[in-house]
């Protein structure tokens, strides 16, 4: 009994170990929340790169691809069996993206997918990252009529209102011809005089040469085939917004021309499509956002020259493979893997092409941890040096415990149950920080933003609206217990010292 009553009296009176207590609570507090954000960013960030790619890709070695997908997918079956869920053939090219603005031409350099949009959907969550709701359920290459949302529908209705989307579709298609009309008629051709002798003498009476007129773009209501571009090919950040608000160049009805390379011939030839937006595509991944463009994918084929008439077939350069749930992908990626000859194929999941990424990630968190860690440690020596000066200073008092008949066991719990009290009231402080500013994170985000003038979490930078957050309880366990051990820990070498002292000596000591 007595060593309770001592501990609980040590815990009341020495206001020094408040300082062990404090580097405690914080440092739990600390590795909760960032355990806990890290664990959300990584959450998300999985679950829009597996959205993004299907679970195993076969692919050709070849960018010109192989013919007879059908048949491709059929041996696909016969190695994996019915743990094979959805597939569908993809055409992946470089391309490049242009439009005209009426005054200049803009470019840039695009991944350009052939995709079947029936298909599409079963093996990624490609429907889900479209802006159109119908899309969402029916992927088509058609113009509708409106209905965009004018809200990241991912983000919910609190993400930056896109008030351009809202006439996006045929509205907005009859809006831009008669802007692209209007601005081409303003533009002079430049004629180049003819030059003339010195000593010609020009009849000032002769009548002005005829302006030529310029050519008048009017798409009317007739659209191209189809194109669903990555949103951030067409547009950027508002500069003049702080909520994470987008700009557009380009709205779904207006054209667009793709060109790629025509590998059909010995000697490639470069070939251009015109194209008309229907949809954009948001996977909040800026990688794959300012990259990647969709068509349908036998257009794409027929500007590489992918079709072959005489054996009435298409070439793809890719099968993507949806798994059933629960199956183990790199055993199916193995199996397929020796069905395919590797100097012709690969074969890989979607950890395989961003296992960088995913490494990275993993690396970060785990440095993290560590250097986290260290502030529990700091306030492990912080025990350890109170305690120690505490032996010294209660040396008599140690004396006059062994003379009434206490043990070294006894004296050496002492310390130890102070050590663990101090373990147990800092990390359980640091438990009910650490969940709470979890819980209130994103309204300290905006409060902390409020005061400063700056978003602490900016949207265009992380391409979230709030931030994540994921309680996982066996590490916030560990995180505890961890904390639990360093101040017990601690706390051994003191107690060693106190439950070896001699009671004389004790009692004589000045």
């Amino acid at each position: 009994m007595y060593k309770f009553l001592l501990c609980w009296r040590y815990l009341r009176t020495r206001w020094i170990a408040l300082a062990s207590i404090v580097s405690v609570t914080l440092g739990v507090s600390a590795m909760i929340v960032v355990n806990s954000v890290m664990s959300g960013f990584v959450s998300e960030m999985h679950n829009r790169l597996h959205g993004i790619l299907s679970d195993v890709v076969l692919e050709s070695r070849n960018l010109n691809g192989f013919p007879y997908a059908e048949r491709h997918m059929e041996k696909i079956r016969q190695v994996a069996g019915d743990r094979i869920d959805a597939m569908t053939p993809t055409v992946t090219v470089p391309a490049m993206l242009a439009w005209d603005t009426g005054s200049q031409v803009v470019s840039r350099p695009v991944q350009l997918i052939g995709i079947d949009p029936s298909t599409q959907g079963d093996v990624s969550a490609f429907c889900d990252y479209l802006q159109h709701p119908e899309n969402r359920v029916h992927p088509s290459f058609d113009l509708r009529g409106g209905g965009y949302d004018v809200h990241d529908h991912q983000a919910g209705p609190e993400s930056p209102e896109r008030s351009q989307m809202a006439d996006a579709g045929w509205p907005e298609r009859e809006r831009w011809a008669r802007e692209l009309a209007f601005q081409r008629s303003l533009e002079k051709p430049k004629k180049t005089p003819e030059p003339q002798p010195k000593d010609d003498i020009p009849n000032p009476f002769a009548a002005a040469p005829a302006e030529e007129t310029a050519h008048v773009f009017d798409p009317g209501k007739e659209q191209y085939d189809g194109v669903v571009l990555g949103i951030a090919t067409v547009t950027f950040p508002d500069p003049n917004s702080k909520d994470g608000r987008l700009r557009f160049l380009l709205l779904p009805g207006n054209d667009v021309k793709l060109s790629t390379i025509n590998a059909s011939q010995r000697d490639p030839k470069f070939v251009t499509s015109n194209f008309t937006i229907v949809d954009f595509y948001e996977s909040k991944m800026s990688e794959y956002d300012s990259q990647m463009v969709f068509v349908p994918l036998r257009k794409l084929q027929e500007m590489r020259g992918m079709i072959d008439p005489e054996k009435n077939t298409a070439y793809v350069n890719s099968i993507q493979i949806k798994l059933r749930p629960g199956v183990d992908g790199a055993k199916v990626r193995d199996d397929l893997a020796k069905a395919f000859p590797s100097s012709t194929y690969v074969v890989s999941t979607w950890q395989d092409k961003q296992g960088p990424l995913l490494a990275a990630v993993n690396m970060e968190i785990t440095i993290l941890n560590i250097l986290l860690f260290f502030i529990i440690a700091v306030a492990g020596f912080g025990i350890l040096a109170i305690f120690l000066m505490i032996v010294v200073e209660k040396t008599r008092d140690i004396g006059i415990l062994k003379s009434l008949g206490a043990s070294r066991s006894g004296v050496m719990s002492i310390f130890l149950g102070y050590g663990l009290s101090l373990g147990l009231v800092g990390s359980g402080a640091g438990l009910v920080i650490g969940l709470l500013f979890v819980r209130y994170i994103n309204e300290i985000a905006d409060w902390v933003g409020e005061v400063t003038g700056r978003p602490l979490f900016d949207p265009n930078i992380y391409y979230f609206y709030r931030i994540p957050t994921i309680i996982d309880p066996w590490t916030i366990a560990w995180i505890v217990l961890g904390a639990l051990g360093i101040a017990v820990l601690s706390s051994v070498l003191p107690a060693l010292r106190a439950a070896t002292l001699h009671p004389v000596k004790a009692l004589r000591y000045e």
